[in-house]
């Protein structure tokens, strides 16, 4: 599953970035593989990760849900307990470490759910860095609490009012901060998307989901799962789950996109539902584009899955047939999030509720030995507003 050439994955991936970031992400690269088996820098981002994060974040067995479904047993690896409520705080430690190292003072960020937004401006007051998040005004407009706590924690949040305002506008923004600001500003990427080495960095960052989920089904069950599902937008939490299972051959994986409103483009996020082979933000993979290869428009009900572009480790998975792709609509996953919150009494985040959406279709028709483990990436808080409306509109 190696890149056979630097910062590919198959043909996809690579560094496609102006002139001026050559340099910068050379000096980044030089500085992670350094770091990466340094004993220091580990024993400080496992210190942190236990007592700061909370790791490791348990398997939970949902009964309920497994019997109200009938069929396959479906296990939660439950990431929306990590301190800031989502993956997204495994990456940000370790690269805020990195940035430490690198003598930077200011941490900048792209974010659409505002859950990376939220973890970046967690760790800059950790480790007392400068922190500026840009936000399509889309998704300020919908994740108001997360710009709430990103202020709250002392960070400057940027809306970014180009284009659909929402994350591709926020990550160009991001990058374009980056370049005038190279010498003491550090770019938190927050999927494994981007130009190499970021898709690397960040799968390494949040690999741990998979270590740990497999050392507790096996203690628990004493097996591997059937099959492993998650939501992908860019591919964080995704891969996260998946690379420690990529060579475990017997494993079956399941990345759930965004459907969204429907399949024509502009109405959803799959990308490997309509989408073709592009470049976008310094990375080879398939994203969502029209005949004459311009980016098109997404949707999804979940700002965190409303994303042209997928990582490139995923394209290249989904090339080799490793990782099985599909997608569900945001009518699914917002009622896969009610039934969770009924049975379980869990309000996933509505990304998560993605692949939640996933296994009520697919559990029902499997055997009853057949075991579902489901990367539930982060929790419902932001989405209340969005939920709220749905309970409106259909008289919940």
């Amino acid at each position: 599953m190696n890149h056979n050439k630097k910062g590919y994955f198959g043909e996809y991936g690579g560094c496609f970035a102006p002139e001026t970031l050559i340099a910068p992400l050379y000096e980044l690269e030089e500085a992670y593989l350094k770091l990466k088996n340094d004993a220091v820098f580990n024993n400080t981002l496992q210190s942190y990760l236990k007592t700061y994060v909370g790791r490791p974040t348990p398997l939970y067995f949902a009964s309920r849900l497994s019997d109200y479904l009938g069929g396959a047993k479906i296990y939660l690896k439950r990431e929306d307990l990590t301190h800031t409520g989502a993956h997204k705080i495994n990456n940000t430690i370790g690269q805020a470490l990195l940035a430490k190292y690198m003598g930077k003072t200011k941490l900048i960020a792209e974010t659409g759910a505002g859950q990376h937004g939220v973890a970046t401006a967690t760790v800059a007051s950790l480790m007392d860095m400068e922190c500026e998040v840009f936000m399509g005004e889309v998704d300020m407009g919908r994740q108001q609490l997360n710009v709430t706590r990103m202020r709250v924690l002392g960070a400057k949040v940027t809306a970014v009012k180009s284009g659909t305002r929402t994350l591709k506008e926020a990550t160009s923004e991001a990058m374009r901060n980056w370049v005038v600001n190279l010498k003491n500003t550090y770019y938190v990427l927050g999927s494994a998307l981007g130009p190499h080495p970021y898709p690397t960095i960040v799968r390494d960052f949040q690999k741990i989901i998979g270590i740990e989920a497999k050392h507790q089904i096996q203690e628990t069950i004493g097996q591997l799962p059937n099959e492993l599902v998650a939501c992908v937008g860019g591919g964080s939490n995704a891969i996260g789950l998946f690379y420690d299972f990529l060579n475990e051959t017997e494993v079956n994986m399941t990345g759930v996109e965004a459907g969204g409103q429907g399949l024509n483009l502009g109405q959803h996020a799959a990308r490997f539902s309509g989408g073709k082979l592009g470049v976008l933000q310094g990375t080879k993979t398939f994203l969502l584009q029209n005949a004459f290869g311009q980016v098109m428009n997404t949707h999804s009900i979940s700002a965190g899955l409303d994303y042209p572009a997928v990582g490139p480790e995923h394209a290249h998975l989904h090339s080799i047939g490793r990782v099985n792709y599909t997608h569900v609509n945001d009518k699914q996953a917002l009622e896969a999030a009610f039934l969770l919150a009924k049975l379980e009494g869990i309000i996933p985040a509505l990304e998560s509720a993605h692949a939640i959406a996933y296994v009520i279709q697919h559990a029902p028709k499997s055997p009853s030995d057949y075991v579902m483990l489901v990367g539930l990436s982060g929790r419902g808080d932001k989405d209340v507003e969005t939920l709220s409306k749905y309970m409106e509109a259909n008289a919940i």
